[in-house]
Formats: structure tokens, C-alpha cells, sequence
């Protein structure tokens, strides 16, 4: 049975709902600890819902694609309880919620006429009418840097950088960098394959460039080193093992080397769910290859990170099935080394030395080579003319 989602809550009841006495602690049946509810025991949420459009995501079933959020003073007071909690230690871990990015309606048509069917307000391309503006989330970070007992807030929720390059005013992106990066900012491209990202309904790839060029900018202006770690997908539908190989290649070349990836794993209501089990792409019923098999699955996880010894039998096979052993040797390009005895990339082997002319033989003689008077010696060179002072100190020498 499927229930038709609850209605977005409006500003003030976000408010209400959130001002509720709550314990901020595991239940009780717990006995032993949480350890996750660290991570999240100072984490503020400040928005529901998510225009983002991605199509492997369900938080758009769960909380619809409208976002509505609570006002400065409801997130600035839960801040404030969170200072009195004797475990708190100066950090607020996250102020964020389903794109941390998001505070309002994603155009101002949506708020008469609701959200537009079968169009996407990011991707492939941003829409005309989209308001992007963070000013009234720039305002709620700078109020909560203001408050007594806080160092630091973070920003660690999906940022969703598509939507903060729409926006003119550098503001925020400007102080997201300075103040509220605790080391790195994590963004999900997903992919770098324009094919695959249509799929996924992703921007493309040369928006997380550009997105990533202006972040680097950014860190050097003000001389702080913070690194950026994108979220990447594996065997999503419409991923071919040869687009995993593509994606491998640049991360190789930018040196990166993720920690983690994330397999597609079908959820349900999903566009990209529909694609998995079907292999047909619903909007236009064109047919979708699906990586299905859980050996391929797990090559196109293992050529994102290559660097594992552990995954390297999977990757040795990825690239012989793709015809890509040109990625195995000593080359800058290459993704893994040759081992001994395999038939790749090997050095080539070292041209065999001409041989030597032989020598002229020479000619015989007799055993009286050498010898003075003989005709076969040496001749003694002609010695030159004496100086006139050398001739007279000899004959000097020679009177008796």
C-alpha cells in the first residue's frame, strides 16, 4: 500500500514542531550506546524537502520536493539548548537537512502552481526561473557564530554546488570556506560520464569543475588547505563497465583515491529503480543496459578504487574485458603496475648489441719484428732541424 505523502509543513509549524521537549538522547531500550548518535547529537536539521531532482533518491517521496524551513530564531534557539548539554564541546557538527543549501521554494511560480511535472529544476541544465539565493542561510550561520559557548558550525550536509553557482552573490560560498569547513566539503557528483549522468539526473560534469576551480581559489586566497571529497556511484543503470573505466582515469589523474563508494542499490518509487528492473528508461521508453550480474557490480566498485590490493584481480579483469590493459604499466596514465610474469605492460626488452666488425688480419712476419736493421722494424721518425743555440751548446760538448 502506498500512501499519498503528507502535506508540506508550513514555516511556523516547523517551528512548533521542533521547539517540542525532547530528551536529545538514544531510547531508552538501548542499553549499550549508539555510537552513530555522535555524529549527529549536535547536528542541527533546518529544512525539509529537496528540489535537487536526482533520480536514484527517495527523499523527494519522503518529504516531497517543495522545501520549507524554520526561521532563524527556531534554529538559533535549539542551538543555544544545545550549548547547555554538558557533553558539548564548542562544535555545532552540522546545520544542515536534505541539501543544506536549500531554505525556500525552489522559483516563485511554485509557490501558486506547485512543482512543474516532468521537469527538473537543476538538471541537465538549471532552470530559467530558478531563485537561488542564500542570503537568509548566511545570515542564520553568522547568527549562530554569534552565540556564547560556540567555536565552530559546520556545514557537512549535502551542499548542493549546482545551486550555489546560480547564485550571483559570492557571500556565502566566500564564508562557507573561511568558517564552517572542518577540513573538507563533500559534494556528490556521482559521475564524470555526461550518458550515465543524464540517468541519474545529475548536472554534468564541467559544472563540478568549474565548481571545484572556484572552491580552490577560494582555499588559496585565504591560505587554508581544505580538501574537497566527492561522492561516486557505481553501476547505476546506464553504467557501462567502460564508463567506470572513464571515471577510474580521472581520478587517477587527479590523485584522488576515495575511501568510500556507493554500489546502486535500487530503492523503491525511484525513476532509477524503474530503470534497474525493467531496462527501460520510462520518459522516453528507450532501452537502458543495467549491470546486473554481482561480478560486474563488483568490478565497476573495484575500478574506483584501483589503488586496493585487495581489488586488484577485479580491476586486472575490468580492463582485459574492456580492452583497457593500456592502463597497466609504468606510464603516468596507468592505473596499476605490472607484476612479474604477467604479460602487461611490461619494459621492452633491450636491443641485442650490433657485432663488431672484424678486424683486418694482419700480416705475417718474421721472427725478427722489431729488431734494428731488420726490414720489417720501425722505421725512426725524422727528427727536425736543431736551433742554432742547440747546435752550439752540442758542439760545445763534443771538443775535447
Amino acid at each position: 500500500m502506498v500512501n499519498p505523502p503528507a502535506r508540506p509543513l508550513r514555516r511556523e509549524e516547523l517551528d512548533r514542531l521542533y521547539a517540542l521537549p525532547y530528551t536529545r538522547e538514544v531510547h531508552p531500550m538501548y542499553t549499550a550506546g549508539i555510537p552513530a548518535i555522535e555524529e549527529v547529537r549536535f547536528s542541527i536539521t533546518h529544512n525539509r524537502g529537496c528540489f535537487g531532482g536526482c533520480n536514484f533518491c527517495a527523499l523527494a517521496f519522503h518529504q516531497g520536493r517543495m522545501v520549507t524551513s524554520r526561521s532563524i530564531e527556531s534554529v538559533v534557539e535549539e542551538a543555544r539548548l544545545l550549548t547547555e548539554d554538558p557533553q558539548f564541546k564548542g562544535y555545532i557538527h552540522d546545520v544542515g537537512g536534505p541539501s543544506a543549501n536549500f531554505r525556500h521554494t525552489s522559483c516563485q511560480k511554485q509557490k501558486k502552481c506547485g512543482m512543474c511535472k516532468n521537469r527538473s529544476c537543476l538538471a541537465p541544465e538549471p532552470c530559467p526561473n530558478l531563485d537561488a539565493d542564500h542570503s537568509e542561510y548566511t545570515e542564520l550561520l553568522q547568527k549562530m557564530r554569534q552565540l556564547p559557548k560556540i567555536k565552530k558550525v559546520f556545514v557537512r550536509s549535502g551542499i548542493r554546488y549546482d545551486y550555489m553557482l546560480q547564485d550571483k552573490n559570492k557571500d556565502f560560498f566566500k564564508e562557507l570556506v573561511q568558517y564552517h569547513i572542518s577540513g573538507q566539503l563533500k559534494v556528490a557528483p556521482e559521475h564524470c560520464v555526461s550518458s550515465v549522468l543524464d540517468y541519474m539526473g545529475k548536472p554534468h560534469f564541467d559544472v563540478f569543475l568549474k565548481f571545484w576551480r572556484q572552491y580552490k581559489k577560494l582555499n588559496e586566497q585565504d591560505g587554508t588547505e581544505q580538501y574537497l571529497v566527492p561522492y561516486l556511484m557505481s553501476s547505476h543503470p546506464g553504467c557501462t563497465l567502460s564508463d567506470a573505466v572513464k571515471l577510474a582515469e580521472f581520478l587517477h589523474k587527479n590523485g584522488r583515491t576515495p575511501e568510500q563508494v556507493q554500489d546502486f542499490y535500487p530503492t523503491p518509487g525511484t525513476l532509477s529503480t524503474c530503470m534497474y528492473y525493467t531496462g527501460i528508461d520510462p520518459r522516453d521508453m528507450s532501452p537502458v543496459y543495467v549491470a546486473r550480474d554481482p561480478k560486474e557490480k563488483a568490478m565497476q566498485r573495484a575500478l574506483l578504487q584501483w589503488s586496493r590490493p585487495e581489488k586488484r584481480a577485479l580491476v586486472v579483469e575490468a580492463l582485459e574485458e574492456t580492452g583497457r590493459t593500456d592502463l597497466i604499466g609504468y606510464g603516468k596514465e596507468c592505473l596499476l603496475r605490472p607484476r612479474k610474469g604477467e604479460p602487461y605492460g611490461q619494459p621492452p626488452a633491450k636491443p641485442e648489441k650490433p657485432e663488431r666488425p672484424s678486424r683486418r688480419p694482419r700480416k705475417e712476419t718474421t721472427g725478427n719484428r722489431g729488431r734494428r736493421g731488420t726490414p720489417t722494424a720501425r722505421q725512426p721518425a725524422q727528427k727536425g732541424k736543431m736551433s742554432p743555440r742547440k747546435k752550439a751548446a752540442f758542439a760545445k760538448k763534443r771538443k775535447p
